[in-house]
């Protein structure tokens, strides 16, 4: 127990029982680290923090009610010095930097769990920040590129609902050309040839769920 006491404690965030039973059977493989608790939502991982002050939080995005980003931002706000790495199946740039911004400490490819996870750990409770290679090579090459604006991604939720520019305007009270004009700037700033490739490029770097 006493090798116990002095391990790295852990809650694990996440609304699927058999990642978040895959994620503690590799932590407790390793003598440094234990499982100090489990959440299955963004309100649960909030409310599990503050019960247990673990040393380090790994949580997921896509959950139900208050997502993953929320509950950072929430956690961090409470608590300044929590260190959060973010589980994702998601490599976009989009996402990523939302979850830095909100307070994350790291952030990893659920793909690579096996392989990073525990260094993962180690490092961002050393206080450092450890972002997955992919990721922080697709923040990199897009880090200069002007952001869709909130009105644009309004515009572009509803196209990938499938909505032409006239059901769109009339839903958002604009006029066909103000769609119109926004579209455009949509497929510039995202470098899309037309609706689809512009949908398509927006949920792959985390602008869009769909």
């Amino acid at each position: 127990m006493a090798e116990s006491s002095r391990a790295i404690r852990i809650l694990i965030a996440d609304d699927h029982p058999m990642m978040r039973d895959g994620i503690a059977a590799v932590i407790e493989r390793h003598a440094d680290l234990v499982v100090a608790g489990e959440a299955k939502d963004g309100h649960e991982a909030v409310a599990r923090f503050r019960a247990l002050r673990p040393d380090v939080t790994l949580m997921d995005i896509q959950m139900p009610g208050r997502d993953g980003i929320a509950a950072i931002a929430a956690i961090r706000e409470e608590f300044p010095q929590a260190a959060i790495v973010v589980l994702t199946t998601y490599a976009g740039d989009t996402q990523a930097v939302r979850a830095l911004q909100a307070g994350a400490s790291g952030y990893l490819l659920k793909s690579c769990i096996r392989k990073d996870l525990i260094e993962t750990i180690r490092t961002v409770h050393a206080g450092r920040r450890a972002i997955d290679p992919q990721v922080a090579q697709e923040i990199a090459l897009h880090v200069a590129e002007e952001r869709l604006t909130d009105r644009e991604l309004g515009i572009l939720k509803l196209v990938a609902e499938g909505q032409q520019n006239k059901q769109i305007a009339w839903e958002l009270a604009l006029s066909i050309d103000t769609v119109k004009g926004h579209m455009k700037s949509i497929f510039a700033k995202l470098d899309a040839a037309d609706r689809t490739h512009a949908v398509t490029i927006a949920a792959r770097r985390g602008f869009l769920e769909i």
